[in-house]
């Protein structure tokens, strides 16, 4: 067995920095999407004694911001081919929401209005790098590592993950934070995280090549991007993923947003124990997810993404079917949330890069950033239709039928992902590559390295 990951990868330091970035933006996911600023915004910010409108205030600044990014990733992903601002879009979205996150520290409880306003940019900005850092998997892989490299990537960030767990159950069990009014360094601390764990991305990643552009880049980017939607036809396996991809992504997103809040609600119900039992929930989750991870990368390029899709796909419909039944019938049995959690576990870490290699094998060399720009702009729009859906259903009819809801957001996404032909699609893009490098060719304008 292989100790070193990167082995016989090629740009080991490139690989590296692009892994750590995936460290880095753990802080935000874990402690501001996840775990902590979720309860605190519910709970703190709006008030425990309004759980409905926490619920509804929540969804819609999660889903507003996720709005923006929808509406933008086509767009600043083709700008940055066109220009070749990948790298500088990448770093700048850090910066902006690694500081935007240490301001979360300073919210006093009431404040709304300010809250919204400071965490909606901080989102929009890390949504976006998501998108960047996705856009760099093929230039820092080749077609036999892309499925390691993205896995590497994404188990790299569930180690890091522990790390913050760790840092999280620390302040619960030595510091006595277990009341959400008390996490406010926590957030500082995941800021800080973030500025630093970005740093070796600005030395060891180099832009690549960017796309010829006609005119001015906005109206470049434009035109790319209603190419690719006019060209649709030549894509139709990627079309058909990114539709299948939307729908179960609709829960995947859903669980993020909301997982602590369920679990506070509906099963950690004692106050004085409940961010120590949330630490090590989430840290069971993220043990298991990097297990997930790192069997995604030692079997992806072998099975194929698509199969590893369809796998995950029914470990989360069975475990988030399973929650639902067990809540009809009552509260839920902690023993059981435990047992019943470690698939979500697993199928948070298989799901999220068997889903980005898919789109990696899909997407042409010269187009790759605008490609990951649809693919981000898919995800983020489940986030605005899974998450408010979620929650007005949650807080309407109840956390029973919302549990429904969620399980068929996998169920549908199962049988939409079942007619996709991942070699087809591979081949659909290697053939744009060719052409675009004889188009290239002809102009007399620099070639486009490709795969």
């Amino acid at each position: 067995m292989k100790l070193n990951p990167l082995e016989s990868v090629p740009q080991r330091g490139a690989v590296l920095a692009w892994a750590l970035y995936d460290l880095a933006n753990q802080s935000f996911t874990l402690f501001i999407n996840t775990l902590l600023f979720s309860l605190f915004f519910k709970d703190v910010v709006v008030g425990a004694d309004r759980p409905g409108d926490g619920d509804r205030l929540w969804s819609l600044a999660v889903g507003g911001s996720m709005l923006v990014v929808v509406v933008l990733s086509p767009f600043v992903g083709a700008l940055a081919d066109i220009r070749g601002w990948r790298k500088a879009m990448l770093l700048g979205t850090g910066l902006v929401a690694g500081t935007l996150t240490c301001v979360l520290g300073a919210l006093p409880a009431g404040a709304v209005v300010v809250a919204m306003l400071v965490y909606i940019p901080a989102n929009i900005a890390y949504q976006l790098g998501e998108n960047f850092l996705a856009s760099f998997l093929p230039a820092v892989s080749t077609p036999r590592t892309i499925g390691r490299v993205s896995a590497l990537g994404w188990a790299l960030g569930y180690a890091g993950a522990l790390v913050l767990i760790g840092v999280a159950l620390a302040a619960a069990l030595v510091l006595g934070w277990e009341s959400a009014s008390d996490w406010r360094p926590l957030f500082v601390f995941a800021g800080v995280w973030f500025l630093l764990g970005i740093a070796p991305s600005a030395f060891k990643l180099h832009e690549p090549p960017r796309a010829r552009g006609q005119g001015g880049a906005a109206l470049a980017a434009a035109r790319q991007v209603g190419r690719t939607v006019r060209e649709a036809s030549r894509y139709a396996q990627l079309t058909r993923f990114l539709l299948a991809f939307f729908v179960y992504a609709l829960g995947v997103q859903t669980v993020i947003f909301f997982a602590s809040i369920v679990a506070k609600e509906e099963v950690f119900t004692d106050p004085a124990s409940q961010l120590t039992k949330l630490t090590l929930f989430m840290g069971m989750l993220t043990v298991l997810a990097g297990v997930a991870a790192l069997g995604t990368a030692r079997y992806q390029d072998r099975v194929g993404a698509k199969a590893v899709v369809v796998f995950f796909l029914i470990v989360w419909m069975l475990s988030t079917g399973a929650i639902a039944l067990a809540r009809s019938f009552g509260p839920i049995p902690e023993p059981l949330f435990w047992v019943l959690g470690a698939g979500i576990g697993l199928g948070i870490g298989g799901i999220g890069t068997s889903s980005r290699s898919m789109v990696g094998r899909f997407a042409p060399r010269h187009k790759v950033a605008e490609f990951f720009g649809l693919w981000g702009m898919v995800y983020k729009l489940s986030a605005v239709v899974g998450v408010m859906s979620f929650g007005f259903v949650k807080a309407g009819l109840g956390i029973d039928v919302a549990l429904w809801v969620l399980t068929g957001f996998f169920g549908v996404g199962l049988v939409l992902v079942a007619p996709v032909r991942e070699t087809a699609g591979v081949r659909a893009a290697r053939r744009t590559e060719r052409e675009f490098a004889r188009g290239e060719a002809l102009r007399g304008g620099p070639e486009v390295g490709l795969f």
